[in-house]
């Protein structure tokens, strides 16, 4: 359990090592004004440090190296 949980993390953390972020669009109402109704796209941005790639791979091989010498 505890060694594909590792493995998991690692995976996880290279995806995040690999890619720091993401952009998505999101549709806002600018003006609701009974009838009329205007919205425009707004383009939003998620990052994330390329450190926190870095830990999580780091907790997963961790993980797995120490379950490896409990088994």
């Amino acid at each position: 359990m505890n060694k594909s949980f590792g493995l998991i993390l690692v995976i996880i953390g290279a995806v995040l090592l690999i890619w720091t972020g993401f952009t998505y669009t999101k549709k806002e109402k600018i003006i609701d004004a009974g009838p009329i109704q205007v919205s425009a796209d707004k383009e939003k941005t998620v990052n994330w440090p390329p450190y926190a790639g870095g830990v999580v791979l780091l907790a997963g091989a961790i993980i797995m190296f120490s379950s490896r010498k409990n088994s």
